[in-house]
C-alpha cells in the first residue's frame, strides 16, 4: 500500500447471509477529493445529507447493478436503485482527473450520468474496461475480496441488471493505519485462514502449509455440520476446496490421501 493512502472495508451480505469483506485502497495522492468522498461515506462521519436527507453513509446500501464480466455498481444512498445519491460536497461534484485507468479487474471508479456528475455512486470493475477511461474517475482499487466480488457478480439479476437477491453493504468503515484488515477470522469463529487464498498477505510455498489449511477448513466445516448449521458447513467445505486447488497448483500432492 502506498504511504498515506486510506484503506476502507465493505462487508457484503447476499440474500441476508454475510458473504465476506472487500478491502479497498483509495488513491488519495492522485484523487484526494474523490478518495475523501468515498472514505467519509464509508465511515458515515458527515451525518445526514442536506440535499436528499439520507445518511451520508454506505452502511445498509445495496449494489443495484450487476453486470457479469463488466462491473458491480452501488452507493446510491438515497434511492437505492441508481437514480439517487449525494456526495459529501453536495449532490454532485466535478470530475477530479482521469489520470488513473480502468486497466484491470478490481478498479474502484465513480459512476456518473455525464461529465461532472459524481455523487455517492461507485462501481468496481470485474475485468479491464479501458473504454471507460476519460469518462469515469478512477480513485482506488480492491486489495482484498476479489472472491466476494465474484460472488456478487454471479448473483441473478432482473430488469436493468438489478439483482433479484439483495446484495447489501452490511457494514463499512475505514481501516486505521497498522490495524488488521479483518479478512482473517471474518466470521469470528477462530478460523485464522482467509476465506479466499488470494487474500493472504504472503503466499507460502510449502505444500504442508496448504494441506494444513485444507484440514483446518474441513474441520471447521465438520463442527458446523454437527451443529446443523449447514450453510456455514458448506461455506467451510468450499473454502477447503479452494485451498486444495492451490495444493494441486503447487504439485506434489499424494493422490492416495483422503481429504
Amino acid at each position: 500500500m502506498a504511504a498515506g493512502n486510506p484503506r476502507c472495508f465493505l462487508d457484503i451480505s447476499i440474500g441476508g447471509e454475510l458473504e465476506g469483506r472487500i478491502v479497498v485502497e483509495l488513491n488519495a495522492a492522485v484523487t484526494p477529493k474523490t478518495a475523501e468522498n468515498f472514505r467519509a461515506l464509508c465511515t458515515g462521519e458527515k451525518g445526514i445529507g442536506t440535499i436528499t436527507g439520507a445518511p451520508l453513509h454506505y452502511k445498509g446500501v445495496r449494489f443495484h447493478r450487476v453486470i457479469k464480466g463488466f462491473v458491480i455498481q452501488g452507493g446510491d444512498i438515497s434511492a437505492g436503485d441508481g437514480s439517487g445519491g449525494e456526495s459529501i460536497y453536495g449532490q454532485k461534484f466535478d470530475d477530479e482527473n482521469f489520470e488513473l485507468k480502468h486497466e484491470r479487474k478490481g478498479i474502484l471508479s465513480m459512476a456518473n450520468s455525464g461529465p461532472n456528475t459524481n455523487s455517492s455512486q461507485f462501481f468496481i470493475t470485474t475485468t479491464c474496461t479501458s473504454h471507460l477511461d476519460g469518462k469515469h474517475v478512477v480513485f482506488g482499487k480492491v486489495v482484498k475480496g476479489i472472491g466476494v466480488i465474484r460472488a456478487i457478480e454471479h448473483a441473478s439479476v432482473g430488469d436493468n441488471d438489478f439483482p433479484i437477491t439483495d446484495v447489501i453493504i452490511a457494514d463499512c468503515g475505514e481501516i486505521t493505519t497498522g490495524s488488521d484488515d479483518g479478512t482473517s477470522n471474518f466470521f469470528k469463529d477462530g478460523d485464522a485462514y482467509p476465506d479466499w487464498p488470494a487474500d493472504l498477505e504472503v503466499t507460502p510455498s510449502e505444500i504442508s502449509w496448504w494441506l494444513s489449511a485444507v484440514e483446518s477448513s474441513k474441520a471447521f466445516g465438520n463442527e458446523y455440520f454437527k451443529k446443523q448449521d449447514h450453510k456455514m458447513a458448506l461455506r467451510k467445505y468450499r473454502k477447503a476446496l479452494r485451498y486444495l486447488d492451490m495444493c494441486w497448483d503447487k504439485g506434489n500432492i499424494n493422490e492416495g490421501k483422503t481429504f
